[in-house]
């Protein structure tokens, strides 16, 4: 009891006010971290640590509006994968993704959208301008053709497909427009082992629910970004 007082007298009432309001306030801080700790993860593909879907979507949108034709759509298709898996094993080809994921980022900055939408695809979207995109490119498929080293041990010689577009290459800043026509070039460039920029005839390739006709797998291309209008013009970008 002494102690008590003695603690009284020396913090005063308002000091124990503050106290004692700061220990529900801790655990809401702690519960809010938490939550926010949560929904990070909950965008996140937990096996690459790259964006799902609807973030990346998101993500994308917002560097398209920010930085309109020096934007650089880009699609990578692993290729050969189905053979990794089924010939080396599940854990093999979840090494391969995760590294796909990692040198994709690397080769991106922190500053990109960077996306697994399903599977072996991948797609990114960055801030690149035309006058180093061609290097730029070919530097992605070297690592991206570079073996991967697995748990084991063991190398495994892997490759992918890369698609790109830009707003100037194929004429729209509309991203599903933009993916649609780097996922042609993609295919363009299947087992050439280099990257393909796509052109407006890569927009107009047919597709269904926004895919090349005869591509498998589901929809990848998200809701569309709001309508951009270019600065001092008033022009509407789609």
């Amino acid at each position: 009891m002494h102690f008590v007082l003695r603690t009284r007298g020396h913090f005063g009432p308002r000091t124990l006010l503050i106290a004692t309001a700061a220990v529900p306030l801790t655990g809401w801080v702690v519960h809010a971290v938490a939550l926010h700790m949560k929904l990070a993860a909950a965008k996140k593909d937990p096996l690459t640590g790259l964006l799902r879907r609807d973030a990346y979507t998101a993500r994308a949108c917002r560097l398209l509006a920010r930085h309109g034709d020096d934007t650089t759509a880009v699609m990578v298709d692993a290729d050969r994968f189905k053979r990794i898996n089924d010939g080396l094993g599940h854990a093999a080809g979840d090494t391969v993704l995760a590294t796909f994921g990692a040198r994709l980022t690397a080769w991106a900055g922190p500053r990109a959208a960077v996306g697994r939408l399903g599977g072996d695809e991948f797609a990114v979207v960055l801030e690149l301008t035309a006058g180093n995109l061609e290097q730029r490119l070919e530097q992605l498929v070297r690592m991206l053709h570079t073996p991967v080293t697995l748990d084991d041990g063991s190398t495994v010689d892997v490759a992918a497909s890369v698609g790109a577009a830009t707003p100037t290459s194929v004429g729209s800043r509309d991203l599903t427009v933009l993916q649609r026509a780097a996922d042609a070039a993609l295919y363009d460039g299947k087992q050439s082992g280099r990257a393909v920029l796509a052109t407006e005839q890569h927009r107009t390739v047919p597709s269904v629910n926004g895919r090349r006709a005869g591509r498998p797998g589901t929809s990848v291309w998200g809701e569309r970004c709001p309508v951009i209008t270019a600065p001092n013009t008033g022009e509407n970008f789609k």
